[in-house]
């Protein structure tokens, strides 16, 4: 019998996968490696626009692998998890891009891999080789009551014997129990996700007679109700269940927070939230603004030209902005995603 955690955001579990454990510290970079797949699960969360045959490492659109490497160390990623669309599909990419990581950031840097396909020994023991640390499997839900019968078995067994860490990653829906009572005969763990509401599945999930489980969140009603009669009837298997709060507000948060002390210049203001908060100057005359700059002795490393603005410490644009405005500046204070082009949060005129 394991101990239950709880944390804050609603997530519980009594086992943690090392994946789980660095997304869980916002260390992980996301790396989607193609949004093709072959299934049509009606709870699919994945947006109409990634559902192309299209490479991101996070949010950045990859062009070559140095897009992919400058990723990772744009946010101390210790770990990455390599989703899709169906990785599987593309399995030379994939094996590419776990041989570079690990090439690049060496054997610690901790990679998980999601499929819906039941990879035979072939595959895994490939995925191996290249440097793969764990696997987790997604069956239909139309093979869940038989799961035991089926290839899924077979390939969450031999994924263990090849030397990965395996187990089944689902949401927390009606049959997940007979998943839950089949992990628990094997060494294998069992990741349980909160059903949440998106743009693409919303009308799926409303055919299927889900609601939003409050006016407050995404989540539907009863996922996280399933979950813990799962924990509390199969204590003796490993269980995750990962909110989606938790996902929304605190490993998105926890992995800017990382990008923005890795990136951030020496005038950026690192909020609790992982955004940066500056100033910006839009000069009315270029050179008499960096004039007047020195006039007013603000240190070389508390600005920085970009593009035809200044960015600058926010505390000392506050202090200064009359005397800049008098020679025809604009100026205003910016809160925005530490990422490149990071989404505006906030603009303040001042």
């Amino acid at each position: 019998m394991k101990n239950i955690t709880l944390d804050d955001s609603g997530s519980f579990y009594n086992h943690l996968s090392e994946g789980c454990r660095l997304c869980q510290m916002g260390a992980k970079m996301v790396m989607f490696v193609t949004g093709i797949c072959g299934r049509n699960c009606y709870y699919c969360p994945l947006s109409k626009e990634r559902k192309e045959d299209t490479v991101y490492a996070n949010e950045t659109l990859v062009y070559s692998d140095s897009d992919v490497i400058n990723e990772v160390k744009q946010m101390n990623a210790l770990g990455t998890g390599i989703t899709g669309g169906e990785p599987l599909y593309k399995l030379e990419r994939t094996l590419h891009y776990i041989s570079l990581l690990k090439s690049e950031f060496g054997k610690k840097h901790h990679i998980h891999l999601y499929t819906s396909i039941n990879a035979d020994k072939d595959t895994l023991i490939k995925l191996k080789n290249a440097g793969l640390d764990e696997i987790r499997f997604h069956p239909p839900q139309e093979i869940w009551k038989n799961i035991e019968n089926s290839p899924f078995s077979n390939s969450i067994k031999t994924a263990i014997e090849t030397g990965l860490t395996a187990g089944i990653e689902i949401p927390a829906i009606d049959n997940a129990e007979y998943v839950a009572e089949f992990i628990q005969k094997t060494e294998g763990f069992l990741n349980l996700n909160e059903l949440e509401f998106t743009d693409s599945n919303s009308n799926e999930l409303k055919k299927h007679y889900y609601n939003l489980r409050d006016d407050t969140s995404n989540a539907a009603s009863k996922s996280r109700e399933i979950a813990k009669i799962l924990t509390d009837n199969y204590k003796d298997t490993k269980i995750h269940f990962c909110s989606s709060s938790y996902k929304d507000a605190v490993q998105f948060k926890k992995r800017l927070i990382r990008t923005a002390e890795k990136t951030s210049r020496p005038f950026d203001d690192i909020t609790d939230d992982g955004t940066i908060v500056y100033g910006v100057i839009e000069p009315g005359d270029f050179e008499n603004t960096i004039k007047m700059l020195k006039e007013l002795y603000v240190p070389e490393n508390m600005f920085q030209i970009v593009d035809i603005k200044i960015d600058i410490a926010w505390w000392i644009l506050e202090d200064i902005a009359d005397d800049l405005k008098n020679i025809g500046c604009s100026t205003s204070i910016i809160e925005r995603y530490p990422l490149k082009n990071g989404l505006v949060v906030e603009t303040l005129p001042i």
